[in-house]
């Protein structure tokens, strides 16, 4: 889970960020990025230790999600950047270049020193302002981009546990705006509330109530 750094680091660069997203797929919601910058030697140390587990965030359950999350946000050995790009930016520049951007504002969060390089999980990303090398499936072979794929997927799954509360009815804290059967019945019942997005074809095919 470290060849990705390694190759970096023999390259020369020296402080290397992962980065992930959570939220292209959903029919609700904004989408989340994170990136995720941590010391080389503590890289090193807990790759064994106890970042030994840590691995793609679909691939672990809820509650293994929150303890790396806890322990991630806690660690003074890791920086963390977190990026969003809104339902209506999702709409206006769709989801592709909505990822970009939240992409972008995740490493620009990183504040000082901004990273020499940037590992992402899945394709190039248009604009980002430092180099970066694409890997696909990253988060299941790097930790510093699974450590980013845990983040932003926490934060965008609480973000829609907040929302549940406010539009009750669609099951937004189980399904987490995923177009599932149960939220697409409740489309059809309830129609969209204002954090779906319009340009998704199975909330534009409906009726707008907002």
């Amino acid at each position: 889970m470290l060849r990705h750094e390694r190759a970096a680091w023999e390259d020369g660069f020296s402080c290397v960020c992962g980065i992930d997203e959570a939220g292209r797929g959903p029919l609700a919601g904004p989408v989340h990025a994170a990136a995720v910058v941590f010391e080389r030697g503590f890289l090193e140390r807990e790759a064994t230790a106890s970042l030994v587990r840590l691995t793609d965030s679909k691939q672990l359950t809820a509650a293994q999600r929150d303890a790396f999350y806890a322990l991630l946000s806690a660690c003074p050995s890791a920086r963390i950047g977190l990026g969003v790009a809104s339902v209506d930016e999702i709409d206006t520049l769709n989801i592709l270049n909505a990822n970009y951007l939240a992409m972008r504002r995740a490493v620009a969060a990183l504040g000082d020193p901004q990273p020499d390089l940037a590992i992402v999980d899945g394709n190039p990303v248009k604009g980002l302002p430092i180099p970066h090398r694409a890997i696909v499936k990253g988060d299941a072979s790097s930790l510093s981009i699974a450590a980013a794929s845990i983040v932003a997927k926490v934060t965008r799954d609480r973000w829609m546990d907040e929302q549940d509360a406010l539009w009750p009815g669609y099951g937004f804290a189980r399904h987490k705006g995923y177009g599932t059967r149960q939220h697409l019945d409740a489309l059809r019942r309830l129609g969209p509330c204002p954090i779906h997005r319009r340009s998704f074809g199975p909330v534009s095919q409906l009726t707008l109530p907002f």
